[in-house]
C-alpha cells in the first residue's frame, strides 16, 4: 500500500508539473505578435488585453493554491484532495485556453496589413450601427473586434456574456465576418443587432409583440408562437434592414439562396425562421417602407425558383399561413412604439427612409466620389454608404465589371476607414 500511494503521489506530482508549466506560457504575445495586436484600435486591444490578461492571471493564481496544496499533503484524504485540485484545474486550463485561442485567431486575421485595415473599418461600421441606437436610449457600447473566416454565414460572441472559462464577462462584441462577404457587409450590421437587442430587452418585448399582434391580425396562436420563437433572428434582421435598407435583404438572399431543403428548413426551436419565409419578410420591409422597387423583383424570383411543391405539408402550411401576414409582420415591427426604445418605433430609432433608392441615389447625385473617398463623410455617412453599394449591386444585374468597380469603390472606403489609405 505504502508503494501505491508513494507512486500515485509521484504520478500526479509530475501532472501538477505539466500543467502549471503550460499555464504559465499562456502569455498574451504568445498568442498573437506584436504586428497583429498593433493593428487593433487602442481602445480596443485594452479592453482586450486587460479581459484575457485577468483570464491568464486567474489561472495562475490557481496554479499558486494547487502547488501549496501539493507541497502540504500528507495523508491520503490530503492527497485525494489534491488529486480533485489538479482535475479542477486542468478543466480551468483548457477552458481557459479555449478562450484565448478564439481570441488569438480572431487577432491573427489582422496580420495583413490591407485585411487589418478592412476589419478595422468593420468594427467601425458595427459600433456605430449600435452607437447610434445605444446612444439615444441611454446605454455603453461595446467596443468590437471584427475577424474573417470562412462559411457562408456571419456570427458574433456577444459581450456581456461569459465564455468558456467563466469568470468575468467579456466587454468585447466578437464579429465573425466571411471573406465572400467582406465588401458588402450587411451581416455585420444583423450580427451588432443581436447585440443591441441583448442589451435593449428588444428580443423578449419584439416576442411578445408577435404572439399578440399577430392573433390580433387573425393568425392562428400555434403560429403566432412560431413566430415569436424567431424573435432574436427577426430583430436582427430589421436592425439591418433600418440601418441598410435594401442591400441587407439583397445580401441576405443571397446567403440564404442554397439547396431546397435549406431554404425551406423548419427546425422547431432553432431560432431563425424558415428561409423561404425570412426573405420574403425583407421584401415585406421594403415594400411598407419604400413602395414598389427592385425587392419586388428578387421575391419573384425566389418564389419561382423554389416552388412549394418541393416542400413537407408541415412545412408548406406554416409558409402558406404565413404569407398573407408578411404585410402586417413589417407593420408591427417598424410602425410598433416600443417600452425598450423608450416609446419610440423602430422607424423612428433608426429612420429607414434616410436608406430608400431614392435617399441614396440623392445622397450620391448630392455627394459623388466624396462619398466614398472623404474623411468626413466616411465618419458621417458609412452606414448609408454601405447601403448604397448594396443597392448598387443589387441594380447592377450581375454585370461583371460594373459589379467590380462598384466593390472597388466600397473597398476603397473601407481601407480609408481603416487607415490603410488617406482619406481626402
Amino acid at each position: 500500500m505504502a508503494d501505491l500511494q508513494a507512486a500515485a503521489a509521484l504520478q500526479t506530482q509530475r501532472q501538477i508539473a505539466h500543467w502549471v508549466l503550460a499555464a504559465s506560457r499562456l502569455a498574451l504575445d504568445n498568442l498573437a505578435g506584436d504586428v497583429a495586436w498593433g493593428r487593433l484600435e487602442q481602445y480596443l486591444g485594452l479592453a482586450l488585453r486587460r479581459h484575457l490578461q485577468s483570464k491568464v492571471d486567474a489561472l495562475a493564481a490557481d496554479a499558486q493554491v494547487l502547488l501549496a496544496h501539493a507541497q502540504a499533503a500528507r495523508s491520503l484524504a490530503a492527497q485525494a484532495q489534491v488529486r480533485r485540485l489538479l482535475l479542477a484545474f486542468r478543466r480551468q486550463y483548457l477552458r481557459t485556453e479555449t478562450t484565448l485561442d478564439f481570441f488569438a485567431d480572431a487577432i491573427n486575421t489582422r496580420t495583413n496589413p490591407q485585411v487589418a485595415a478592412m476589419l478595422r473599418a468593420c468594427d467601425s461600421l458595427a459600433y456605430r450601427s449600435m452607437s447610434q441606437v445605444l446612444d439615444e436610449l441611454g446605454h455603453p457600447t461595446p467596443v468590437v473586434l471584427t475577424y474573417l473566416d470562412s462559411g457562408a454565414g456571419a456570427a458574433i460572441m456577444k459581450a456581456g456574456l461569459r465564455l468558456w472559462d467563466g469568470g468575468a464577462v467579456c466587454p468585447v462584441a466578437t464579429i465573425k465576418i466571411t471573406r465572400h462577404n467582406l465588401l458588402r457587409p450587411t451581416a455585420l450590421i444583423h450580427e451588432a443587432g443581436h447585440q443591441a437587442a441583448h442589451i435593449t430587452g428588444w428580443n423578449d418585448e419584439l416576442r411578445t409583440l408577435l404572439q399578440h399582434g399577430l392573433v390580433q391580425a387573425g393568425s392562428r396562436g400555434e403560429l403566432a408562437d412560431v413566430w415569436a420563437s424567431w424573435a432574436s433572428e427577426i430583430a436582427a434582421d430589421a436592425f439591418a434592414f433600418g440601418h441598410t435598407g435594401f442591400a441587407s435583404v439583397a445580401a441576405l438572399h443571397d446567403v440564404l439562396s442554397g439547396e431546397p431543403s435549406l431554404v425551406f428548413r423548419f427546425s422547431p426551436g432553432d431560432p431563425h425562421p424558415v428561409s423561404y419565409l425570412r426573405v420574403q419578410l425583407g421584401a415585406a420591409l421594403c415594400r411598407h417602407c419604400y413602395g414598389a422597387g427592385p425587392w419586388d423583383d428578387l421575391e419573384l424570383a425566389w418564389t419561382g425558383l423554389h416552388p412549394l411543391e418541393r416542400v413537407d405539408s408541415g412545412t408548406r402550411a406554416l409558409i402558406t399561413d404565413s404569407q398573407p401576414l408578411l404585410p402586417e409582420l413589417a407593420r408591427l415591427l417598424v410602425e410598433t412604439p416600443m417600452r425598450c426604445f423608450r416609446g419610440r418605433s423602430l422607424r423612428e430609432l433608426l429612420h429607414p427612409q434616410r436608406v430608400s433608392p431614392a435617399a441614396l441615389d440623392e445622397l450620391q447625385s448630392t455627394l459623388g466620389p466624396a462619398l466614398f473617398s472623404s474623411a468626413h463623410w466616411l465618419w458621417t455617412e458609412p452606414l448609408r454608404t454601405l447601403g448604397l453599394t448594396g443597392l448598387q449591386l443589387a441594380r447592377c444585374g450581375g454585370q461583371p465589371q460594373e459589379a467590380k468597380r462598384i466593390l472597388e469603390q466600397q473597398q476603397q472606403s473601407m481601407l480609408r476607414m481603416g487607415g490603410a489609405l488617406q482619406a481626402a
